[in-house]
């Protein structure tokens, strides 16, 4: 069984022959990077293709931002959306037309390893609580709620019509595996939104968008940090069918989710706070996720970034007892 097939089954429940998937969907820190090149990692590789270097299963991840080069150029102070005159100024130079263009190169080189099902690929686009938020700002974007709430839908209106031109000319080219809405909505007690917000600002937009992500056998996906548990209803209504990273420190507990939410597809939950602590607190964790891990619909990985206290060697232990229990939750 080849790795998209692989991965492809894994979320969908359905059977493997071999063993579950062995990804690291979020990489690890720059001073993780550096730490693992300073014992022994080779330099010359890069960050992305080091984890095949390391065992992991290949994959390549496309994040493609409504922010054109012209306007990361702007000070941070005229990147800033206050009302409709400041968004209406900026929209020219946002929404660039040239975005799977200017990756054509890279996608297309691609192509080959992936039709061979030895690539998986992940779209990242910004979803509707993530992208308002970086043109108001953290404080403004939560009064903007109550203060502007038709520019809100205004911006989400535009993303969505940006969101689906991307995705569209993106398949043209190459039709990823599945799909993230870059969101981080969530803090380590819960959303940072109501569920009549969600309903209001977020929901008529991702029901525009999920279709033609289903329309091309794409799975949707969200990316929220923090304790997501309490919102998953709300996204099922959405049409998401899965979430990445089930932030342990934030009391994720894989194993109620999967019992509240049996058809939930997921990525994460392992906890990267162990694996500083040797192979022994790994292989604890391992247990602790590996009966999930047997109902399918789960590729297990670090719960976000691999973080510098984690030796080169701690994590090439890592990656064999993820391979072991990616194994045994497939053959027991």
């Amino acid at each position: 069984m080849n790795h998209v097939q692989r991965v492809k089954n894994t979320l969908n429940f359905l059977p493997v022959e071999d063993r579950l998937p062995m990804m690291e969907w979020a990489g690890w820190w720059d001073k993780t990077l550096t730490r693992f090149r300073e014992e022994g990692a080779p330099k010359e590789i890069p960050k992305e293709e080091l984890r095949e270097y390391l065992g992991l299963d290949m994959f390549r991840q496309f994040w493609i931002s409504p922010k054109t080069n012209a306007f990361i150029k702007l000070s941070e102070q005229d990147q800033k959306v206050s009302n409709k005159l400041s968004y209406e100024l900026l929209k020219p130079i946002l929404y660039g037309k040239d975005a799977i263009l200017l990756r054509k190169q890279k996608i297309e080189s691609l192509v080959a390893a992936h039709d061979k099902g030895d690539c998986v690929v992940w779209l990242t686009l910004e979803g509707f609580f993530w992208f308002p938020r970086t043109l108001f700002g953290i404080e403004e974007h939560f009064y903007a709620f109550y203060d502007e709430p038709e520019l809100m839908h205004e911006i989400n209106q535009d993303l969505v019509d940006y969101n689906i031109f991307l995705i569209e000319e993106f398949c043209k080219l190459l039709r990823p595996e599945f799909m993230t809405f870059a969101e981080d909505m969530s803090y380590n007690l819960g959303p940072m939104l109501s569920e009549a917000q969600f309903d209001e600002f977020l929901l008529p937009y991702y029901k525009q968008v999920v279709p033609i992500l289903k329309k091309y056998d794409i799975i949707p996906m969200i990316d929220t940090d923090g304790q997501l548990e309490p919102m998953i209803p709300w996204l099922k209504r959405a049409g998401i069918e899965g979430a990445l990273p089930l932030e342990r420190q934030a009391g994720v507990d894989v194993s109620n989710l999967r019992k509240n939410h049996p058809d939930f597809k997921i990525i994460g939950a392992y906890d990267k706070m162990v694996m500083k602590n040797g192979e022994q607190a790994m292989r604890n964790e391992f247990e602790r996720i590996l009966p999930v891990m047997k109902m399918g619909g789960y590729i297990p990985s670090v719960d976000h970034q691999t973080p510098p206290d984690v030796s080169l060697e701690n994590y090439k232990i890592y990656v064999n007892l993820l391979r072991e229990y990616c194994e045994k939750a497939v053959k027991e």
